[in-house]
């Protein structure tokens, strides 16, 4: 019951002193670990892989000038997410209605399951109609996501897609916690509703 919101362990604490002591070197390794997990995240929200490759630049350039800020109340993964998930934002305000959607080429870059971005390869397994369809599938879904508000598509990609806890969010985002779950909870809906219009009953 006592120390819920205890401080978790960090093990990027040992970099991110080092960055502050003014180890590029640090930092470089930071990006490293953690650029494709950010950029997943872009691309979920930008829905355009130009624009989260921007994203993902800004932030860790704004990482970078303000690492001397971080005071660990979170983990650095989190802090760093928290300023993805803003910029991400940002982009998007900064496109206005003109958001250029490409649908997914089968060359385009996926995320996988590790959150890295790789191209879709070739597999012996399922018959080529079977690939094509899962593309379409992964295609619907993404645009489906597209469709959200910000605000809903963005807590739908940190809990569903990154797996981060409800209070991880809340603070990511300074909402509460009851708020990320509402988000949540009419996100899945309205993302159900949108693969009925376009797909049929799955």
């Amino acid at each position: 019951m006592n120390n819920t919101f205890s401080v978790p362990i960090d093990d990027d604490a040992g970099l991110v002193a080092a960055c502050k002591r003014g180890e590029l070197a640090a930092f470089e390794m930071l990006v490293r670990k953690h650029q494709r997990r950010m950029l997943n995240i872009a691309l979920r929200i930008t829905g355009s892989y130009e624009d989260a490759c921007e994203v993902v630049q800004d932030a860790f350039v704004a990482a970078h000038g303000g690492i001397a800020t971080f005071r660990g109340a979170a983990r650095f993964s989190t802090w760093l997410t928290s300023i993805t998930v803003n910029q991400a934002r940002n982009r998007l305000q900064q496109l206005n209605g003109r958001r250029h959607r490409e649908p997914l080429s089968l060359n385009a870059p996926i995320a996988t399951a590790d959150g890295s971005m790789e191209l879709d390869p070739p597999s012996s397994e399922p018959s080529a109609h079977e690939r094509l369809e899962q593309c379409d599938v992964r295609r619907q879904v993404q645009e489906c996501i597209g469709a959200l508000p910000v605000d809903f598509r963005e807590v739908l990609v940190l809990r569903d897609m990154e797996e981060f806890s409800y209070e991880e969010i809340a603070a990511m985002l300074r909402i509460a916690a009851g708020t990320v779950k509402s988000r949540l909870f009419r996100g899945r809906e309205a993302i159900k509703d949108c693969l009925k219009r376009v797909m049929g009953e799955l």
